[in-house]
C-alpha cells in the first residue's frame, strides 16, 4: 500500500507526536502528494505539531484496475487493515505517540471513520464528515441513486445483507472512540439523515460525540466561514480528546 505523509512543524525526531489518518473519499479516489486535504486544512494541524498520514488503501485509484476492484464487498474491512497497517509503518519509521492516533474523513473517507471506530481501538478520536453510517437506509436516501449496484453487485433490496455488513450501524455497540460528525444540510450525496443517525446512537450508547448541521451547505462546503469552522472543530476535538500527557 502507498500513502503520503506530512511532517509536523519544526519536526524533532528526539520528540513523540499525535498522528492523523486521513481517509480520502470515492471510494474509488486517490491522495496525491497536497498540504491540503480537500475538507480539512491539513496544514493547520501540522503547524499544531502533528503527523498526517493519506492512505490510498485498495480501492484507491492509481495502483492498477484490480486494487481498485479489491474492495468490492468489502468496505470497511480490507481497506480499513490497509491503512492500520499502514500507521504500522509509520509509527516504526517515525516518532509516533501511538497512544495518540485519530481518524478523519469527509463522504467515504467519513464513511470509513464511521466504519473504523466500531472495527478497532486503535484510534484514540475521529472525525466523521459528510459520511454513510448504514448503507441500507443510505441506498433509498441518497440523490446520485444507483452508484452502489457496481460495488455491491446488487441493489439493497436483492442483496440486504451485503450492505448490512459493511455498515457501522451493524457494529455500533462496539464503538468506544470520541467522535465528532459533521454534515451540510443540503447534502444530498450523504444525507444528514445518515450523520443523525449515527451520532443519535453513539449519544444513546454513551459514547462522547458532537454533532454539527452546517445550514445552506452541500455535501462540498463554499462558504469560507463554515470552512474555517471545521478545521477548528476538528483541531479542538483531536486536541480535546488526544491531549499530551
Amino acid at each position: 500500500m502507498q500513502g503520503w505523509l506530512l511532517y509536523p512543524k519544526s519536526y524533532d525526531p528526539a520528540t513523540r507526536y499525535p498522528l492523523l489518518v486521513i481517509v480520502h473519499g470515492g471510494p474509488a479516489w486517490i491522495a496525491t502528494p497536497t498540504w491540503r486535504a480537500p475538507d480539512f486544512d491539513t496544514t493547520i494541524y501540522t503547524n499544531f505539531g502533528y503527523f498526517v498520514f493519506f492512505p490510498n488503501a485498495r480501492g484507491s485509484y492509481g495502483q492498477g484496475e484490480k486494487f481498485t476492484e479489491a474492495n468490492r464487498r468489502d468496505w470497511g474491512f480490507g481497506d480499513l487493515q490497509d491503512m492500520l497497517a499502514g500507521v504500522d509503518a509509520v509509527s516504526k519509521q517515525y516518532p509516533i505517540d501511538n497512544r495518540r492516533v485519530g481518524i478523519l474523513g469527509w463522504s467515504y473517507g467519513g464513511s470509513t471513520a464511521m466504519m473504523a471506530i466500531t472495527q478497532t481501538n486503535r484510534f484514540r478520536a475521529a472525525v466523521a464528515g459528510a459520511g454513510a453510517g448504514n448503507w441500507q437506509s443510505y441506498y433509498g436516501q441518497n440523490s446520485i441513486d444507483k452508484w452502489m449496484i457496481p460495488y455491491f453487485g446488487a441493489s439493497v433490496y436483492d442483496d440486504p445483507a451485503a450492505y448490512a455488513r459493511c455498515s457501522a450501524l451493524t457494529y455500533i455497540k462496539h464503538a468506544k472512540t470520541a467522535t465528532l460528525v459533521l454534515v451540510g444540510e443540503r447534502d444530498g450525496e450523504a444525507p444528514p439523515a445518515q450523520s443523525i443517525e449515527f451520532w443519535h446512537a453513539l449519544k444513546e450508547l454513551g459514547v462522547p460525540t458532537r454533532l454539527m448541521i452546517y445550514p445552506d451547505e452541500g455535501h462540498d462546503f463554499f462558504k469560507q466561514s463554515d470552512q474555517i469552522d471545521v478545521t477548528v472543530r476538528t483541531l479542538e476535538w483531536f486536541n480535546r480528546h488526544m491531549p499530551a500527557d
